[in-house]
């Protein structure tokens, strides 16, 4: 129990961030989190645990798109209530927030959104969880050698996309 709580706390914040970043929801990525958490408990002694962040980030990748499925087939069901949109509290961020940093981090997942997938999910393990290309090729199950193209494809693609959330913005 010691090994296992020692490599939650460890571990867990690299998959809350990754759900974070891919669901970006906070409330349903701590659930796919414990989620992931309770598969990894129940198949504890199967895993290489020296390839437990590999196989964590892979689960969570999975569970994040499954519930993005969901999502989608919820919202093709659900009706809006239009007249309550006015009277609806706005998520934007508050005016004393720093607006810099938020705004830039608004511009990211805005130009990060339009990244397509496996680009995406690489990009966010390198650059925004730190993971080695060993760790992104465990968790995402491809070659080295591809994860490194992704990568630099992704990155080059998340440039274009920068520039063009950036360029509207200023135009």
């Amino acid at each position: 129990m010691d090994s296992f709580e020692q490599q939650v706390h460890q571990y867990q914040d690299r998959v809350y961030g990754f759900a974070c970043y891919f669901l970006k929801n906070e409330a349903a990525a701590k659930d796919v989190t414990q989620d992931v958490f309770i598969k990894y408990w129940e198949h504890y002694d199967d895993i290489d645990q020296d390839r437990a962040i590999g196989w964590l980030l892979r689960v969570t990748k999975n569970a994040c798109i499954d519930v993005i499925r969901k999502r989608k087939t919820r919202r093709k069901s659900v009706t809006v209530d239009s007249e309550s949109l006015d009277r609806a509290e706005s998520i934007a961020p508050s005016p004393h927030a720093d607006a810099e940093s938020s705004d830039f981090q608004e511009h990211l997942d805005r130009a990060l959104d339009e990244v397509d997938e496996p680009y995406r999910s690489v990009v966010v393990l390198r650059e925004i969880q730190n993971l080695k290309y060993k760790e992104i090729a465990e968790a995402l199950d491809m070659p080295i050698n591809t994860v490194k193209v992704y990568i630099h494809r992704g990155r080059k693609k998340l440039r274009k996309q920068l520039a063009e959330v950036l360029d509207h913005e200023t135009a």
